[in-house]
């Protein structure tokens, strides 16, 4: 699994996820990088293709302009070394975090890279940005050719309170989370899912929490316990990658039995 970060945020906060899914067995690659996403705003970023997500080349293209680095890296270090062929570079999954997760889920298409099997973000969606000459509350495609799982929390203050980006006032901090999944995807195959945490925030994703990221003072409270809800977190991510990727039956019934029971911290759940 390749994660990407949000904006300004270290990977090292992403590490709880990264042992949760390493004892079950997926190699997690999380990286660090330090470049220019707007004109005169340098930042710790996932690396987002800004000249992708324009309306005439939005689509034809990944937007996660650090994955081929990535990959290459990983070849080399499948090549020669410790890790000299432990590495499954023919099943990656991508995922990520806020803007992060854009970049994963966007970017998740063997058209673009033929090793990509899945791909899951948590505080993502695809609402467009006026500011790249989109119509408000306008929602981008997905390529829509591999599994899915989004997952958004129900006390999301960073998407609330950002809606102005997007022309518009999202009803719930959520909604646009929602829309993505029911607008940017067609379905059909029952591999796409979305989850929504009761009392999850904007950073619920990250431990420890970071507040010099610049987005904090945004957000709303969680409202429920934390650990239980990235508890929650990597045991979703968990199963939908043993049942998607890795085709364990079981996994898929657990996955099912998890999301269709009735967990306290599950506000909703669909699958398409």
């Amino acid at each position: 699994m390749i994660l990407f970060n949000g904006v300004n945020c270290n990977p090292e906060i992403y590490k709880w996820l990264a042992i949760k899914l390493s004892e079950r067995g997926v190699v997690v690659v999380t990286f660090a990088w330090v470049a220019e996403n707007f004109p005169g705003i340098v930042a710790m970023t996932p690396g987002v293709d800004i000249a992708m997500l324009a309306p005439d080349t939005y689509g034809t293209a990944p937007t996660a302009s650090a994955l081929p680095a990535i990959l290459q890296e990983l070849d080399r270090i499948n090549s020669n070394g410790i890790l000299a062929g432990m590495l499954d570079l023919k099943k990656i999954i991508l995922g990520g975090h806020s803007a992060g997760g854009m970049a994963a889920i966007e970017s998740a298409s063997p058209n673009f890279f033929s090793q990509v099997v899945a791909a899951f973000g948590y505080a993502v969606h695809t609402a467009a940005g006026t500011m790249m000459g989109y119509e408000a509350a306008t929602i981008l495609p997905l390529p829509d050719l591999l599994p899915l799982l989004l997952i958004g929390g129900t006390c999301d203050g960073v998407i609330a309170n950002s809606s102005h980006r997007y022309g518009t006032v999202w009803e719930e901090a959520t909604t646009p989370v929602s829309r993505t999944f029911h607008e940017a995807i067609s379905g059909g195959r029952n591999d796409s899912y979305l989850m929504l945490v009761e009392g999850a925030n904007h950073f619920s994703f990250a431990d420890p929490f970071d507040p010099t990221t610049g987005r904090p003072f945004l957000d709303f409270p969680a409202t429920q316990p934390e650990d239980e809800i990235r508890s929650l977190m990597a045991e979703t991510i968990g199963l939908f990658i043993d049942a998607h990727v890795r085709q364990k039956s079981i996994a898929l019934e657990q996955l099912n039995q998890l999301l269709n029971s009735e967990h306290s911290l599950i506000k909703l759940f669909q699958r398409k």
